[in-house]
């Protein structure tokens, strides 16, 4: 056990948020995403939602600021009414590491699952909710000046 850890964060999951530089991407998949045949690496996380990881995430690995979005959705598939309020969460969440409420880049269903294949890694979640799945971009840590 380590203090200040998010005990949702597994060793694994942990492990990957080290190794990846700014600009790489993780997918956060929902329990429908085909997460197995789509990822590089696969972080299994079944039977948390997402925004309980993304809460924890976030409090360790800073978004892309150098992007007009740090992050992206799959478009709902026309005809589908599907209700995404997710959405805000997500939004909400993110709004208070950023300062400000960011836009999400909306990707096609196929276009999602192509930019997903080139994630650095998709963490596998138990998330029920329909087109849940989010992509972040990781950012930088600023350097800490000496006063």
């Amino acid at each position: 056990m380590l203090i200040g850890i998010p005990r949702i964060l597994s060793p694994e999951l942990l492990k990957v948020l080290m190794e990846m530089g700014h600009s790489d991407e993780i997918v956060l998949a929902d329990a429908n995403f085909p997460a197995a045949s789509v990822a590089q690496r696969l972080i299994r996380c079944d039977g948390h939602p997402i925004p309980e990881l993304l809460e924890a995430i976030l409090q360790l690995m800073p978004l892309d600021t150098y992007t007009v979005s740090p992050a992206a959705v799959m478009e709902v598939v026309p005809g589908d009414s599907v209700e995404t309020s997710i959405w805000q969460r997500y939004q909400d969440l993110m709004a208070q590491q950023l300062g400000a409420t960011p836009s999400f880049e909306s990707l096609e269903r196929f276009a999602f699952y192509e930019r997903a294949r080139k994630a650095y890694a998709v963490i596998a979640t138990g998330e029920s909710a329909q087109y849940a799945n989010l992509i972040l971009k990781k950012g930088i840590i600023r350097a800490q000046t000496d006063k």
